[in-house]
């Protein structure tokens, strides 16, 4: 199964443990966990189903290409981290 991890600081604003679900793709896997959670998926997705601007994802440590469908694929043994993006000045 593949594990999803929040960071510490997007746990701060939305209740989003490690979660164990199956997929063959992020959005699959992305999918699995918003059934259960669907503040977190209107704090990671537009209203057109794109990652948020502000939102990053890592499979297995590199950063997802495809922005909009998330059709990067999962492996059943890879982790899937949701991560704010930060910015600084």
């Amino acid at each position: 199964m593949v594990k999803v991890h929040f960071t510490s600081n997007l746990r701060r604003h939305v209740d989003c443990p490690v979660v164990d679900c199956e997929g063959a793709t992020a959005r699959e896997v992305l999918l699995q966990v918003f059934k259960t959670n669907e503040r977190l998926q209107t704090y990671v997705l537009d209203d057109q189903g794109a990652l948020r601007k502000h939102m990053r994802i890592l499979v297995d440590g590199l950063a997802i290409s495809d922005l909009e469908k998330q059709s990067d694929a999962v492996k059943p043994q890879s982790e899937i981290w949701v991560m704010q993006a930060l910015s600084g000045g």
